[in-house]
């Protein structure tokens, strides 16, 4: 019992980390990626090097034809995006400014359930959306009125009057302290770029890496060489890095944890082979041979680890599924830590059933590897020494 318990334990900590690791860098990638800049992004040659309107293309009805024929893409939203300033009384900030298809932006990155305040956006309307933080530094309310400066098309003058009809808070830090969205239309008019956009933003079925890779280099043919197709890990290096750089370091955290798992596992083993040395002593002293002490050592390593490595599984999966629908939530100095950082301080865990599985056979590998101790030690059992008390 003391054994299984261990290996109990020892696999729901591990599935416990894996899980809490992977689920924090998938809420990362949702938060930057599904919540506003989509998996793939179509722009014209050379915006995303220079991202001013001048770098826009015209919006093409055969061109989104040739891209939902893609098996992998879903659907498509077109957006108009420029940095602009947005006053209030004394106050001006710099936002980014985005104009969007409300019904077919909605149904690719759910902005209508950041929605905490006020209205979603209708096809044909004149006001905006605006971030939760982006309201604060302006000192606004639902329904005040602000004024926004910019750019437009060709070098015209941007300017418009426009009232705050919802509130949004986004998971990005980000995103929360900058984003300010209006209908297509209504940044047409603004910018003076009619029928003009900055991007096409698709939703796709499979979002895997090498799939991912794929679908872009199908649209790449498809389109030529007028448009460029941005993965967002093409888009965002930073956040790839800053992944690959938390998991080298998760890879230690785990090596220490799978090194005191081995010390638990073989702290049990090593105390039942002290108090079962003048048992073993004994049956071999009376002619039982050791290839059958050996066998049935053997037979109850197997059964004990995986016992434990089962019953592990089995709790492990109310513990992970409690976490990642009520995650780990940080407040107050630590939360702001890493907001700077551009990271919302939540921790939830990952449902991927391949975690479990993973980590349930490296434990249950690393019981059966230390369950050759017994044996060896069967093999050197003195029947004499092994009796004197």
């Amino acid at each position: 019992m003391i054994s299984i318990g261990a290996i109990f334990f020892a696999v729901i900590l591990s599935v416990l980390t894996s899980s809490l690791q992977d689920g924090v860098f998938d809420n990362l990638i949702k938060n930057v990626v599904s919540f506003y800049s989509g998996y793939i992004q179509i722009h014209k040659e050379g915006y995303w090097d220079e991202q001013i309107l001048d770098n826009s293309f015209e919006e093409s009805a055969a061109i989104e034809q040739k891209i939902l024929e893609q098996q992998n893409v879903v659907t498509i939203a077109p957006r108009l995006e420029s940095f602009a300033l947005v006053s209030s009384g004394v106050v001006t900030k710099g936002c980014m400014v985005t104009g969007i298809s409300p019904e077919r932006e909605n149904s690719i990155t759910d902005i209508q359930d950041k929605l905490i305040e006020g209205i979603y956006l209708a096809e044909d309307d004149q006001n905006v959306l605006l971030a939760k933080g982006l309201l604060d530094r302006l000192n606004l309310k639902l329904h005040d009125t602000l004024v926004v400066i910019g750019q437009g098309y060709h070098g015209a003058t941007a300017a418009g009057k426009y009232v705050v009809k919802g509130i949004l808070k986004f998971g990005s830090p980000d995103l929360n302290d900058q984003a300010l969205f209006m209908t297509l239309s209504a940044a047409r008019q603004l910018y003076s770029a009619e029928n003009m956009l900055t991007s096409y933003v698709l939703s796709l079925k499979t979002t895997e890496s090498s799939e991912l890779a794929a679908t872009g280099q199908n649209i790449r043919t498809v389109l030529g060489e007028s448009y460029e197709v941005m993965t967002w890990e093409e888009m965002m290096p930073d956040i790839i890095q800053h992944i690959e750089t938390d998991k080298a370091s998760m890879y230690i955290i785990q090596g220490i944890l799978y090194l005191l798992i081995c010390f638990g596992i073989f702290g049990t083993l090593l105390m039942m082979m002290v108090e079962r040395r003048f048992e073993m002593g004994m049956l071999v002293a009376i002619g039982m041979k050791k290839i059958k002490l050996i066998q049935l050592l053997l037979i109850e390593s197997v059964l004990t680890v995986l016992t434990g490595c089962l019953l592990g599984i089995l709790a492990s999966v109310p513990v992970v599924y409690y976490l990642h629908r009520y995650p780990i939530r940080f407040t107050g100095d630590v939360a702001r830590v890493y907001e700077e950082f551009g990271f919302e301080a939540v921790f939830p865990t990952s449902l991927d059933g391949h975690i479990f599985v993973s980590q349930g056979i490296i434990v249950l590998v690393i019981g059966l590897v230390l369950s050759f101790y017994p044996m060896v030690k069967v093999i050197q059992l003195n029947p004499v020494t092994a009796m004197k008390k």
